[in-house]
């Protein structure tokens, strides 16, 4: 069995605002792409448009109805991918060797040439955040496009995963969460940012956001871009417009 390194002191991860994710599955089609052109083995598809398709895909969008305690039910959007665990049972379960938890970034990835198929990270995740790719016979999963974040020969601008830098609504944050002080963190303090299923002792690092209670100020999501007073989303609008 694997096991895992010292905590790292550099956590990098993601943070995904539930308030603003449409569902759009635009961060899905930018996984696929990316990891398509330049991941060690493609991303299979399988009869995809057939009568039974079947795919590999490292991050997925689900959308649920939820019933809040008052007011009407609403759906929210909830992507899932990796989450990169600190106390990461895929790694401790794996017979090879082959899923490992880098010690410099806190990144779990998956070394393909040692992994077997078996399965056995799967059935640990207790986030279903692994998948085997049939074609290729390696269990696939997010990478946090470790290929593309530290790759000088992209603009600085592009150098955060391909789901983040597609996001047409700003609902995925990339950075280091194990610094109090990065922007990643503060968001999660702010917006009271939440462990999925902590109680699974799993300690993961990406966060989740929760959404706003319905009939807040239509404004309240933007004003970390508003500058002056407020006066309104029309106030707001018209600042913004300003910028441009």
């Amino acid at each position: 069995m694997t096991a895992l390194p010292p905590p790292s002191a550099k956590k990098l991860g993601l943070v995904i605002d539930l308030d603003t994710c449409v569902g759009c599955q635009a961060c899905v089609t930018a996984c696929k792409g990316w990891n398509d052109q330049a991941y060690g083995a493609p991303l299979s598809d399988q009869d995809a448009y057939g009568s039974t398709p079947c795919g590999t895909f490292l991050n997925r969008v689900h959308g649920y109805e939820v019933t809040p305690a008052t007011g009407p039910a609403e759906i929210v959007n909830f992507p899932r991918s990796c989450l990169h665990c600190e106390d990461a049972p895929c790694v401790t379960v794996c017979p090879t060797g082959a899923s490992y938890k880098r010690a410099e970034d806190g990144i779990v990835l998956v070394n393909e040439d040692a992994c077997i198929g078996c399965g056995l990270c799967a059935w640990a995740c207790p986030y279903g955040a692994r998948e085997l790719d049939p074609s290729a016979g390696v269990m696939k999963k997010c990478t946090l496009c470790v290929d593309r974040i530290y790759n000088e020969n992209l603009p600085e601008a592009d150098r955060v995963p391909a789901c983040v830098r597609t996001c047409p609504t700003g609902a995925r944050h990339f950075g280091d969460l194990g610094d109090p002080d990065s922007a990643v963190s503060r968001l999660v303090a702010e917006r009271g940012g939440y462990d999925l299923m902590p109680d699974m002792g799993t300690k993961p690092v990406n966060k989740y956001l929760p959404p706003r209670p319905k009939g807040a100020r239509p404004e309240a999501a933007l004003e970390p871009l508003s500058d002056g007073p407020e006066t309104g989303f029309a106030g707001w609008l018209d600042r913004l417009l300003e910028k441009f």
